[in-house]
């Protein structure tokens, strides 16, 4: 069953530094166009699916959903309503930059259902917001979050970063320390990541970014678990904390590698064993969508074995970790039987344990969990 929906908005009003997601500058873009251009691919696609949906999540994710206005906002939740079956939905969550929610976007996303805000907010250093092509103030987040929970908003997630250029411990504990003041159910942290074609890949080529070494970003993840730890934040996934009932349900739904369908260009979808990439020129996949046409770029019919080796390595992401009762109904043979190897080699080396008949990452295993999931790739 085909359980979330991600709804890509490519359009921003700043281009940050480290971001390589499909997007583009907001001026002169066909953003109107591009709202309706959703509505026809969401029809065509949930005609076709129609008997293999039980829509739970939908997410709102970019480039920045809060770059269109409240009445294109209006619009786009039209159109979601109208051919998007809601009768399951249990999330609704959007993306949104701190200075860009005005309280007429915020009224318009609560009347249509938005239950959760994720804030871009990286970091509270307003130096380093600089550095990563951010345009808001630490005062942006405040106002944002007070103006939100008066609005009724009460599941509210931040995004922060660490690892970054120039960062120092004492930056990054003074992050965590205002972010954790503010109280709030959720939060994500991630590890910079230098991807290509983004302003941080030319400068690093080029000898000009200059980045804090893996001891001491193994030292903030450290920091990071161990100061949510202290105030009741629980790690649920490698990079993200909560408080009880508030994980992210949409993103639990791709850690436990389920369909979900992808609109808009350049996004991604899992749909019936197949993995697709939409179109990523905004005209391009206008067109294809006018005719009539899937905007697909590229599609991948997923194997057996690698549907295992999916099951593992996104499932370890969360502290909870595989169940094996789960893996073997899954695909009918026991977790053992294909990883023996692998999950005795984790278990011995102390990076990963069976608890409550799952396999799961220790501590020590999260610092190097890209590496362990790699050992789960079958030659």
């Amino acid at each position: 069953m085909i359980k979330g929906v991600y709804i890509h908005i490519p359009f921003c009003h700043q281009i940050c530094h480290y971001c390589d997601f499909n997007k583009v500058f907001f001026k002169n873009q066909p953003v109107d166009e591009y709202i309706e251009a959703l509505g026809m691919e969401m029809k065509m696609f949930i005609e076709k699916y129609q008997d293999r949906l039980h829509i739970e999540t939908i997410f709102l994710g970019g480039g920045t959903p809060t770059a269109l206005s409240a009445e294109q906002l209006q619009r786009l939740f039209e159109l979601i309503k109208q051919h998007i079956p809601q009768q399951h939905l249990m999330e609704f969550t959007s993306e949104a930059n701190p200075d860009e929610l005005t309280r007429d976007k915020l009224v318009v996303m609560k009347d249509n259902g938005i239950n959760r805000l994720s804030l871009g907010v990286q970091s509270f250093d307003e130096d380093l917001l600089t550095r990563l092509g951010r345009t808001h103030s630490n005062e942006h987040v405040y106002e944002t979050i007070q103006m939100a929970k008066d609005i009724g908003f009460s599941n509210i997630s931040i995004d922060l970063m660490y690892g970054l250029p120039g960062q120092t411990m004492d930056q990054w504990k003074d992050t965590l320390a205002k972010a954790l003041e503010l109280n709030l159910p959720h939060y994500s942290a991630y590890s910079l990541i230098v991807e290509p074609k983004t302003v941080f890949y030319n400068l690093m080529t080029k000898g000009k970014l200059i980045l804090p070494g893996e001891d001491l970003e193994a030292d903030m993840y450290e920091v990071l678990m161990s100061e949510m730890d202290s105030n009741g934040i629980q790690q649920y996934e490698i990079s993200n904390f909560a408080k009880p009932g508030y994980y992210s349900r949409h993103n639990n739904l791709y850690w436990d590698n389920v369909s979900y369908a992808g609109f808009g260009a350049g996004a991604h979808g899992y749909a019936k064993g197949i993995r697709y990439s939409n179109i990523g020129p905004i005209k391009k996949y206008m067109d294809q969508v006018a005719d009539g046409e899937f905007p697909l770029n590229h599609t991948h019919e997923v194997t057996r074995k690698e549907q295992m080796e999916e099951e593992m390595f996104l499932g370890l992401r969360k502290v909870d970790g595989v169940n094996k009762k789960h893996f073997k109904e899954k695909f009918g043979i026991a977790m053992e039987e294909v990883y023996e190897q692998e999950i005795s080699k984790h278990i011995t080396s102390g990076s990963m344990v069976v608890l409550n008949d799952a396999v799961a990452l220790t501590k020590k295993g999260r610092f190097i969990g890209n590496e362990i999931f790699q050992s789960f790739l079958m030659e």
